[in-house]
């Protein structure tokens, strides 16, 4: 897995599922309901609840990520096609939604990155993913830290996930929120993040070279941009450094094509001033369309 805050293993930890969330995923499950802890991280835990009818997504947010946690249940109750039920708990916040089953954009893409002999179901994938980016925009919301492991492919399309972050009518970020993964930053976005401007925004346009951004590290496993190309490793420097060099270094792409086909079309995506860019449904249809599988 490419290296982002999702994919370091994290130790156990001690904290059992809130029995005020494990009645409310009764609720959505049926009964005898099992919970397994999945992560337990940045303040926030999640398990899935398994019922006798179904099974649910539990998260718990506690300390500084109570406040992010009680975000994102308010945030899923503005959405279509979210349902959720949520509260608090001692010293935290919770909310449960059904379980979303199937694999994310990056599971999707390890035929690519394994060098399998078809990559239909990644091609399809890309295409379902700028789709499901497509009618959130349409719908005056910009998710705000889309990544590959944030999108979950079911037999009912795509559901995309952890948007604590989103914005849209009415319902800006807030102030601490510094942009998502800086990796998949656009550059106007990270400059204006280090010119200080409060709140941080993203724009669709924006999100756009995220998306492409997400694809390309889902295809290679690593980073879009070259950061050894200025002599940088992200991996020695904050992410204020890191922010700083995506808006001004103005870092080529990484050479590794193992798919040069898609890459082309998202590497006009990620070169290009943020007016020049497709929309998310023109993306879609760009890779429908003049990608192979």
């Amino acid at each position: 897995m490419y290296v982002h805050g999702g994919s370091t293993p994290h130790p156990p930890s001690r904290r059992r599922c809130p029995q005020e969330a494990r009645r409310a995923a009764q609720d959505l499950c049926g009964s005898r309901v099992l919970t397994q802890k999945l992560s337990d991280r940045r303040g926030s835990a999640v398990w899935i609840a398994i019922g006798a009818d179904a099974a649910a997504a539990v998260k718990v947010g506690y300390g500084d990520g109570a406040a992010v946690t009680a975000r994102e249940a308010e945030v899923l109750q503005r959405m279509p096609l979210y349902r959720v039920i949520h509260g608090t708990t001692s010293g935290g916040y919770w909310f449960t939604t059904p379980w979303h089953p199937g694999p994310s954009t990056w599971d999707a893409f390890a035929v690519v990155r394994q060098a399998s002999e078809s990559w239909a179901e990644a091609h399809q994938a890309a295409v379902d993913l700028c789709r499901a980016v497509a009618d959130l925009h349409a719908s005056g919301w910009v998710h705000g830290d889309l990544q590959a492991e944030h999108a979950i492919h079911t037999r009912a399309g795509v559901r995309l996930i952890d948007l604590s972050w989103a914005s849209g009518p009415g319902f800006r970020p807030p102030n601490e929120f510094s942009g998502g993964m800086p990796h998949l930053l656009a550059p106007e976005l990270a400059a204006s993040i280090s010119e200080g401007v409060r709140p941080v925004v993203p724009t669709r346009e924006a999100e756009v070279y995220t998306l492409a951004g997400c694809l390309w590290a889902s295809v290679t496993g690593r980073w879009p941009l070259d950061y050894a190309w200025v002599g940088v490793d992200p991996k020695m420097i904050g992410a204020v450094e890191l922010r700083r060099a995506i808006a001004h270094a103005r870092l080529p792409l990484d050479q590794h094509r193992p798919w040069p086909e898609l890459q082309h079309v998202l590497e006009e995506v990620l070169l290009a001033p943020a007016g020049d860019r497709p929309t998310a449904a023109e993306l879609a249809d760009l890779i429908l369309y003049k990608v192979s599988s």
